[in-house]
């Protein structure tokens, strides 16, 4: 995914994060009065302490210095009360912000088309759907709200030194510019250092996926050296990016304690001044020193902020991009409501992945109702590439296809899905037991259901082998279980789901010749009154279906039954004698 590169400080940004705090206006707004009140309670003591050193220390009046005491407890009270209102519900304020659009991301993530995913990293797609929406939370946690307290207690803070002593305000002010300066300069840095720490977060969290789930393979060929070098390169990488966060701010807050010293010395020099030269023993310099410290305390933690504010920012417009990619096949159609026969035809169907690189090449063809049709040849002949423009998840570039004489694109996408169900030969199972993988959570598919089909289909024998049968947790991707096993999980799942057109995609390619015996007797009652398209290597397997179609690179090359397409002398008939030459090969001992 492509960086995101914007402004230092984006208001157009903003104000879209902040729309989704909408729904939550109340506690909003309570949130932004208790930042105002904070504001001045916090000044407030300051004075409450200097009056109390004027007016009753100066004097031994005791009693009033115990009133203002109390006074002073009741304020302190009320700051720590009021903080931790602003502390609960500015975090509360972000995990519902963050909740709403985690859900609005993660819909917008299944809308999408086949082919963003055969562009995008999963590991990018991971990174903002987790850790860079947890980003956007501190906007509102740590970041905007309390950016407003900051800056209006700086105002307030000022304003009362002001009110006790100008000249001494002006002096305390002169290191400020230079603060200022130097905190726009941090501002500007951060925000390309931490552009580049979100890439860096997004390529290590690919890397990581990819890695892991390939691990065996890593394994396998001996890669680990080689594997691990490409993996400090990449950490490398992601630790360049925070050391050049790191790197201003080690700059930026040591200048700020500087600075603040600069301003303490000026207070210092100023007051024994006014008592040398003027004998002035009324300059509030306790005040001035406990402004100074509340002035360049939110200076510094609003730089703070602003760096929490810009990862919020840098990471929004990264969900935002998501958000806003037009990649999605709509569920629009004419037809909402199709009683489905399973009749289908394509004629003259174009179709590329990648433009001008056609896969199919003007393919025509009719399966009729209860037909099966057999599809094979040669890897990259397109196949598995008619499969997906059946489902539409691709889309044909001219040419149409049809089912019962519909146009599939006039047909609801979900109506189209339901009634047409692919047995892929990398079955996909959940962290999930057999009976959530068979339902998929479908509320309309009971246990009873299941445990009947698995009994038609030959499937129950298995599953009650395993410990806890249908509540038998198969672990990410099934790995708990042969392939054989996942594919039989894979025929059971769309046999519940009772489809008009079954598509079977190399569905017996790896497995041994006892799953093979069980998915034959599955496929058997599976494709009973079904239109069922199968693609196989295993031309054993498809030598019953009414219809075999041959492909080569994108075309219709031969089409028949097994004992015509024989007859023909043609592509079918040397690739069947290749394979079981090399079937009568494979029984020669080797010597």
């Amino acid at each position: 995914m492509s960086a995101v590169t914007g402004k230092a400080f984006d208001l157009r940004l903003l104000k879209r994060v902040l729309r989704y705090a909408r729904p939550y206006r109340k506690v909003f707004i309570f949130t932004g009065i208790v930042t105002i009140i904070l504001a001045f309670l916090a000044p407030l003591r300051i004075i409450m302490i200097q009056k109390g050193l004027d007016e009753y220390v100066k004097v031994r009046d005791a009693s009033g210095l115990q009133t203002l005491m109390i006074y002073t407890i009741i304020v302190i009270l009320l700051h720590t009360l009021f903080q931790f209102f602003q502390s609960y519900y500015t975090s509360w304020l972000g995990q519902h912000v963050i909740l709403d659009i985690r859900k609005e991301l993660f819909a917008k993530v299944l809308s999408f088309k086949t082919k963003y995913f055969d562009n995008t990293p999963v590991g990018a797609l991971v990174t903002r759907v987790t850790s860079d929406i947890q980003s956007i939370s501190d906007i509102f946690s740590d970041g905007i709200l309390l950016i407003v307290s900051d800056i209006i207690q700086l105002i307030v803070a000022l304003a009362f030194m002001f009110w006790m002593d100008p000249g001494l305000a002006l002096i305390t002010l002169i290191p400020v510019p230079l603060l200022l300066w130097a905190t726009n300069v941090f501002k500007n840095s951060i925000k390309v250092a931490f552009q580049e720490v979100r890439g860096e977060v997004a390529r290590i969290n690919t890397f990581i996926q990819e890695h892991v789930t390939g691990m065996s393979l890593i394994q396998m060929f001996n890669r680990e050296e080689v594997e691990m070098k490409k993996f400090k390169e990449v950490n490398h990488a992601h630790m360049s990016g925070w050391i050049k966060t790191i790197w201003a701010n080690s700059i930026f807050f040591p200048l700020v304690e500087v600075l603040s010293a600069c301003s303490l010395s000026l207070i210092i020099w100023y007051g024994v001044k006014e008592v040398v030269d003027n004998d002035n023993l009324n300059v509030p310099i306790e005040a001035f020193i406990l402004y100074t410290y509340m002035i360049y305390r939110p200076i510094r933690q609003l730089a703070d902020r602003f760096n929490t504010l810009q990862m919020g920012m840098v990471a929004s417009e990264r969900v935002f991009k998501i958000l806003d990619t037009e990649e999605h096949l709509a569920n629009e159609g004419k037809v909402e409501e199709m009683d489905f026969e399973g009749n289908i035809e394509f004629k003259d169907v174009h179709f590329s992945y990648v433009e001008n690189h056609p896969v199919l090449r003007g393919i025509s063809f009719s399966a009729h109702k209860g037909q099966s049709i057999a599809l094979v040849g040669a890897t990259g002949a397109g196949k598995t590439s008619i499969i997906n423009v059946l489902s539409r998840f691709y889309e044909i570039e001219s040419g149409q296809a049809l089912v019962d004489g519909v146009d599939i694109n006039d047909i609801k996408l979900d109506v189209l899905r339901k009634n047409v169900a692919v047995v892929l030969q990398d079955v996909f199972l959940f962290d999930d037991s057999i009976y959530g993988n068979i339902s998929l959570g479908n509320p309309s598919i009971t246990r009873e259901q299941v445990m009947e089909a698995a009994k038609l289909i030959g499937v129950d024998e298995f599953i009650q082998q395993l410990p806890g049968a249908y509540d038998y947790r198969v672990r990410e991707r099934g790995a708990m279980l042969s392939v054989g096993q996942r594919q039989l999980l894979a025929f059971l799942r769309a046999y519940v789901y009772n489809p008009k057109i079954l598509v079977l995609d190399e569905a017996t390619s790896s497995i041994d010749t006892e799953s093979e015996i069980l998915i034959q007797k599955a496929i058997q009652k599976l494709t009973e009154g079904r239109t069922s398209i199968i693609i196989a290597h295993r031309l054993s397997t498809i030598q019953s279906c009414d219809k075999i179609i041959v492909l080569d690179k994108g075309e219709i090359v031969e089409a028949g039954t097994h004992q015509e397409l024989l007859a023909q002398s043609g592509y079918y008939k040397r690739l069947y004698d290749y394979q079981f030459a090399d079937v009568n090969l494979s029984q020669v001992p080797i010597i």
